[in-house]
């Protein structure tokens, strides 16, 4: 069964396309990898998916549903998180207030567990500005997985991580499949490779190729666009 499905969408910008005739389909419990080189289109594809950039054309559909017209808050209440590719905390409160705002309801019980999730939880008190940068993406991921989503959209998590967070964040992400669908556009081609179930890759606002990993790691055109470019 699919999560998500994209049918045609395309976005343009004064002449210019930015995203042409993009049709994805994300099925249920997997990790699905969105790549490309850097204006490839990825961030404004996914931000049609979560309704917060208007599509030129095409549709959005979710869990059978067409939720093209609707904003981004209701397609987060029927099950969609995003996490920006720029930390998006509030950095005046603390970790654990973070949660209960993303959780609505200030159970501070829900909050410690979503930050224990992603080994947070000793700092639940602490000010989300004080974090270093990789633990504040650590703080919008569970801001994310706190909301129990159908779809999980994380759009490069793995940006400003050490190594051994990285590590870190790959245990997680397995933790979570299963539980959720997710989506997730990154760079770091180790982190793709280790965790896709299935990778779709964008050139020029264009779908490439799509497959397992091991397709497109043999695909000679993705070779020639991408890969032989990607960070190790």
């Amino acid at each position: 069964m699919s999560v998500l499905q994209t049918k045609g969408l395309t976005k343009q910008y004064a002449g210019l396309t930015a995203v042409s005739e993009v049709s994805l389909t994300v099925e249920q419990g997997q990790i699905h990898a969105l790549i490309g080189p850097n204006g490839a289109g990825k961030s404004t594809l996914v931000g049609m998916v979560a309704g917060r950039t208007e599509p030129t054309s095409g549709e959005v559909w979710f869990e059978g549903e067409n939720v093209t017209p609707l904003p981004a808050h209701a397609r987060i209440r029927r099950g969609m998180a995003y996490t920006f590719q720029i930390t998006a905390i509030y950095e005046r409160l603390t970790l654990a207030a973070n949660l209960e705002l993303a959780l609505r309801d200030r159970s501070r019980e829900k909050a410690i567990a979503a930050l224990d999730r992603v080994g947070l939880a000793d700092r639940a008190d602490q000010l989300a500005g004080d974090l270093a940068y990789g633990h504040q993406r650590l703080l919008e991921i569970a801001m994310g997985v706190a909301q129990s989503p159908k779809l999980l959209i994380l759009d490069e998590p793995t940006q400003g991580l050490a190594e051994s967070e990285i590590a870190e964040f790959n245990t997680l992400i397995k933790s979570l499949a299963g539980d959720t669908t997710i989506l997730l556009i990154e760079h770091n081609m180790n982190v793709v490779m280790e965790l896709a179930d299935r990778i779709t890759v964008l050139e020029t606002g264009s779908v490439l190729a799509e497959g397992s990993p091991d397709d497109i790691k043999s695909n000679p055109d993705v070779q020639e666009a991408y890969l032989g470019h990607a960070e190790a």
